[in-house]
């Protein structure tokens, strides 16, 4: 007799996430005792950067900084300024593209200037 296992896919993409946010957290915070300035030159860099380009890929902005000398140890300390952003209405998704460091996996996004005062 075959037994068939349930997999709930939906709790553990929303595990996934949370260990991803957590690790971006962790990543931001060790970013920032290195250099106290991280978050904000981080987020002022790439809300001028999408601003700049009417519409941007997440990847592209955060490659942009990283060539602009804004280095943390870990990428994933980006993930953070991201939130923060999109919290302060300084940009907004505007739609998703497959990631070039995921091997075209979903999960880029494509974002655009939000209303929010810089």
């Amino acid at each position: 007799m075959n037994q068939q296992i349930a997999i709930d896919f939906a709790s553990r993409a929303a595990f996934a996430r949370k260990l991803g946010a957590e690790a971006g957290q962790r990543a931001a915070d060790k970013a920032e005792q290195e250099d106290p300035e991280f978050r904000a030159k981080a987020l002022d860099f790439i809300v001028a950067y999408i601003r700049q380009q009417g519409e941007a890929r997440g990847e592209d902005a955060t490659n942009a900084a990283v060539l602009a000398g804004i280095k943390p140890r870990d990428q994933r300390a980006f993930g953070p300024v991201y939130k923060t952003a999109i919290k302060r209405g300084l940009i907004r998704v505007v739609g998703y593209v497959p990631r070039v460091r995921g091997h075209g996996s979903a999960g880029g996004k494509m974002y655009a200037a939000g209303q929010g005062a810089a």
